[in-house]
């Protein structure tokens, strides 16, 4: 039976895209069942509709990184309305809170653009920069209560090059997590 997942996403939804795209082939065993974004005309609802996937718009609030109380529960209550098993954040620009940590718990999973531990956070790609480092990449976890300190799923390497700017690296470490995601997601839905 095809692992049931629920998608949020904030931005421009390559990794939903990627995502939506192995489902349709038949490369990934799973049915998405709604996708979820924080901003009404976020381009990721329009993947949601190209694939014909069921989306919603959940208004987050005041708060700019996190949802506001009622929001966090209102996506809880769209989540189990669309009897989703797996909550994978696609580029969702919020910290999840106890009403979603509680409701799904060790079902919620993340991509970040680091080899975690290193550069948890935001513009991780620029920190290995900063850093001087050699190798970085990006990181599939579950989602905990910390900033992207939950269990480790999987990870894919990427060189950095002696000429790489911040925006060339985070589009090779982007190329890396359209693999690395839809993968990871395979592993669970066994």
């Amino acid at each position: 039976m095809a692992l049931r997942l629920g998608i949020l996403g904030s931005g421009k939804g390559s990794n939903c895209r990627a995502i939506l795209e192995r489902i349709r082939d038949g490369s990934l065993d799973a049915e998405a069942r709604i996708v979820v974004s924080d901003f009404g005309d976020a381009p990721i609802l329009e993947i949601a509709r190209e694939f014909g996937v069921p989306h919603a718009h959940v208004a987050p609030g005041n708060f700019r990184t996190i949802l506001e109380p009622a929001a966090e529960q209102e996506l809880v209550r769209t989540l189990q309305r669309a009897d989703v098993e797996l909550v994978v954040l696609a580029g969702f620009m919020r910290v999840l809170k106890a009403p979603m940590l509680q409701a799904f718990p060790q079902r919620i999973i993340n991509i970040h653009p680091s080899l975690l531990p290193k550069f948890p956070g935001l513009a991780a790609w620029k920190q290995a920069l900063a850093a001087g480092e050699k190798v970085t990449g990006c990181t599939v976890h579950y989602v905990d209560a910390g900033i992207d300190s939950g269990m480790i799923l999987g990870q894919r390497e990427v060189p950095i090059m002696p000429n790489d700017t911040p925006e060339t690296l985070h589009a090779r470490i982007q190329i890396a997590e359209r693999e690395l995601y839809p993968e990871v997601i395979g592993c669970l839905a066994v």
